[in-house]
Parts: structure tokens; sequence; C-alpha cells
């Protein structure tokens, strides 16, 4: 200590025990006998409890100290010296260890993540990268885009094959501007009268055996015919129309066949294929009687 003393004069700054011809520890300028020294300086450690001595490695972490010895994994006892380690609630583990116990995992596998391993992460939930697959074909979908369907994910063209809506005829997937008839979709273009092939997006149509027709070609196939005109009376769009017996009529067709008033909703006679009015069907029967 480049100082000069008397060999009883050099003694332990805490105890006064004579240093001379002893071992001692030199503490901010200060000698320290081994005793005092450890008493007063040495860390405890925070596996055993014990004070880490002079002739004992120190090994520290976070304001913690071991013994040599000591430190050791939490869970499988192995010697944490030279190796890597991970720290959690105040405890250490091996690597091994801390991933086993610790370690985020993969949603597909339910293997860990290791350091370097790329993380897809979607709605709180990561997989591996390999992992990360289209629930259907199982291909890995990486960066391409894909669908969540029912907590699981499809690349387009199998969410496409699977879920997406397809037109009743063609069978081709819907993408804009479809149509529904008896809860089935169809293209615009494949909505059509099952006779001309016209297409009825937009238009009056009707069915007939769960067949959808346009008006024009159900009336010529299936209308009853006014039995005046001769055209089909479809009632299509609220047209209304009068039958008597196996006779039919269009509203504006019901008239009488000799003054031409119309009979909606008045009494009428019949002579042969001619409906009259009361007054005309009287005149008419006069006639014959004179």
């Amino acid at each position: 200590m480049n100082k000069d003393w008397h060999s009883d004069h050099f003694c332990c700054w805490q105890c006064d025990t004579a240093l001379t011809g002893q071992r001692y520890i030199l503490r901010d300028d200060h000698p320290y006998c081994i005793k005092c020294y450890e008493d007063v300086f040495a860390n405890q450690c925070d596996e055993c409890g014990k004070p880490i001595g002079i002739d004992s490695k120190d090994l520290s972490y976070k304001e913690k100290h071991w013994h040599e010895d000591c430190f050791l994994c939490n869970m499988c006892k192995i010697s944490l010296v030279d190796k890597p380690f991970g720290s959690k609630n105040d405890r250490i583990f091996c690597s091994n260890c801390y991933d086993q116990a610790f370690a985020t995992r993969c949603d597909g596998c339910n293997e860990i993540f290791r350091a370097g391993m790329k993380k897809m992460e979607y709605k709180g939930k990561q997989w591996h990268d390999k992992c990360f697959c289209c629930a259907l074909c199982k291909s890995p979908i990486g960066t391409k885009s894909f669908i969540p369907k029912n907590e699981e994910v499809y690349c387009a063209t199998c969410y496409e094959e699977k879920f997406a809506t397809r037109c009743s005829k063609c069978r081709k997937v819907i993408t804009t501007g479809g149509v529904t008839y008896k809860n089935e979709p169809w293209h615009r273009e494949c909505f059509c009268c099952t006779n001309c092939n016209a297409s009825l997006a937009g238009q009056r149509f009707t069915s007939k055996d769960e067949k959808p027709y346009c008006a024009n070609c159900y009336g010529e196939l299936f209308a009853k015919r006014c039995n005046a005109c001769v055209k089909p009376i479809t009632g299509i769009g609220g047209a209304k129309f009068i039958s008597f017996e196996d006779r039919h009529w269009h509203n504006d067709c019901f008239i009488c066949a000799q003054c031409t008033t119309t009979l909606v909703g008045k009494g009428f006679i019949t002579d042969g294929p001619d409906i009259l009015c009361p007054d005309c069907a009287k005149a008419r029967l006069m006639a014959a009687n004179a």
C-alpha cells in the first residue's frame, strides 16, 4: 500500500486483528481480514442463501448473485455457466427449458418459435411460415392474399372453389351482378327465358313447372286466349280477365257484341258465341220472333 506500519499496527479495519503474514482484502484503501470482508461485503447466493466467499466465483445477473455451483437451470438443474439462459419471474432457465415453458407456440403445429424463425400473425394467432397454409389445399400462403372463414384461412383459389356463390345454370362463380330466383343464384346473362333465351334480368316474367318464361313466350305457350281478340290472357302486371264456362275475355274485350257497351260488373246474356247486354238481347229476341 506504499505505506509503512509496525507489524502489530497492520490490522483489519473492521476487527483490528493483525494482518501481518495473513491474507487480506483491500477495500476503499482499507485492509480487511477474510472473515470481516466476507461478513461485510460478500454477496449472498440467490440459490443457497450463503455468502459468496472470496475463494468462490460470484456469478451475477440483474442484481442477483450465485455461487458457480448454484448457477443452475430452475427446471432441469443443468449448470448455466458459460451457456445461454433466459429469465422469467426472477428465475433462470436454460434455453431449452425456457423455450418449452415460455416461448410462443405456433397455432398450427404447437411447436415453439425459435430465434430467427419467420412468424406469420393474424388476429392474435401466430404460425411458422411453413404452417401458415390454406385449410383446403395445404399450400403455404406466405405473403400471398388469403381469406379467413370459420377460424381457418384459405388461399383465394380454394376459397372461391369451396365458398363462392355459383350460377345455377353455368356453375361458374358469380362475382358481380347476380340474380336470385327460387332461392338460387344466377348470372344476369344466364337467367333467361326457357323458350326464347331472352334475358329476364329486370324484365317481367312468370314460371311454369319451376321454369321461367318471358311474358310473350308464356302467353303463347300456356295462357288462355281471349274469346274476343284471341290474344293470350297472361294476368301479368295485374291485368284482369273474366271467365264464363269454358270461355275467357280480357276485361276490355268483355263487351256487348251489338252495342259494344262494357259488361264488366253487369248482367249479360249469351247468344251462341256472342255475349249481349240485357237490352240488346231483348231486342234481338223480339226481332227473331217478329
